[in-house]
Formats: structure tokens, sequence, C-alpha cells
């Protein structure tokens, strides 16, 4: 196996608090939405939706919806924690939002259409961090925030959010974490 055949094995996340949020070119942003939608989806009902969050977006985003949320979730927290909400995506260079966003059909089922909107998380993932790009994939408490997922275009009572991918630049290498025992995990029928 050469070193391009290690890239699953390799792949690791590079936590957000960890990114570098310098630019990504947009030829880059666009390759790895591209992929990112070639995904397994029966009946090709395309049941997700990707939303690019870049720039100053970024910024009004933090400060309009997620500290705006935390602050009425949390009216005791601490200066140290508002700092920390009023940065959340501001940490990335670029933020995927992803959102499950299943319709009616007689024979593929919701299940199906939600593990469709978690492969197109993978792929991201998996493309950017192929870019060499950091990369994790989050589901922070705003994925199950209702105002945040109206922000991101989502229908409430029908709509999820899938996750939100980060996307930077490395400050470091990222270390390997504890990994399954494929003994525990995998099995032979």
């Amino acid at each position: 196996m050469g070193a391009s055949d290690n890239f699953y094995l390799n792949r690791r996340s590079v936590l957000a608090k960890k990114m570098k949020n310098h630019p990504i070119k947009d030829e880059h942003i666009d390759l790895i939405v591209k992929a990112g939608i070639r995904v397994p989806d029966h009946g090709a009902l395309n049941p997700w939706k990707i939303k690019i969050i870049k720039g100053e977006k970024l910024k009004i985003t933090d400060e309009e919806v997620i500290l705006s949320e935390f602050k009425k979730i949390n009216p005791q927290a601490s200066d140290d924690m508002l700092e920390i909400e009023s940065k959340r995506l501001q940490r990335a260079s670029v933020v995927l939002a992803v959102l499950s966003t299943p319709v009616d059909h007689p024979k593929i089922s919701k299940w199906e259409m939600a593990l469709s909107s978690g492969a197109v998380c993978m792929n991201l993932l998996s493309c950017a961090q192929s870019l060499g790009y950091a990369a994790q994939w989050l589901t922070e408490w705003y994925s199950y925030n209702n105002k945040m997922l109206e922000y991101l275009g989502g229908r409430l009572d029908k709509d999820q959010i899938s996750g939100f991918i980060y996307i930077g630049h490395k400050a470091e290498e990222p270390t390997e974490r504890r990994r399954p025992d494929p003994q525990k995990v995998i099995s032979y029928l």
C-alpha cells in the first residue's frame, strides 16, 4: 500500500479550537462541496442541504444566533463562557452546515434519508482532510437549537441539523486518539 492508500487508516480530525482560520481557496470549497454530495441516496431524493458559512457570515452567525441563544439558555453565564460562544464558528475558515431535509416518499424511509445526510457530513470531512485541511464534524448544542435551524433555512419539526463541518488550517498535527478494538466491534456471521 502506498501513502495515499493509507488515508482512511490515518485520517484524523483536528479540533476546531486548534484550527487557524486563514482563508481557503474558493475552488477548494467548491471541490469539497461537490465531493460531499456524492453519497448513497436511495431514489436520488437529495434529502439534505449544505449551507456554506464563511467570511463575515461566521461572525454574524456567532453573534446573532449562537451568542444570542446561549444567553437566553444560560442567563448566569460567566464572561469566559460568553467569550467562547461569541466566536464558535470563527474558529474555522469556513463552516459547512449540513441539514437533513427528509421528503415524503411511499417506499424510502426517513431513516435512509438521515443516513444519507450523515454520509454527506463524512464526505465533506474526508475531502477537506484529504486536501490537507484541518477539519472536524461537530454537533454542539446549537445543532439542536430551533433558531439556528430556522436561520439555516430549515423547517421546524421536519428538518434537523446533521452537523457543522469546521474547516481551517492546522496549527499543529493532530495526535492519535484511542480507537475501537476491531475484535470488539467487528465479527463474521
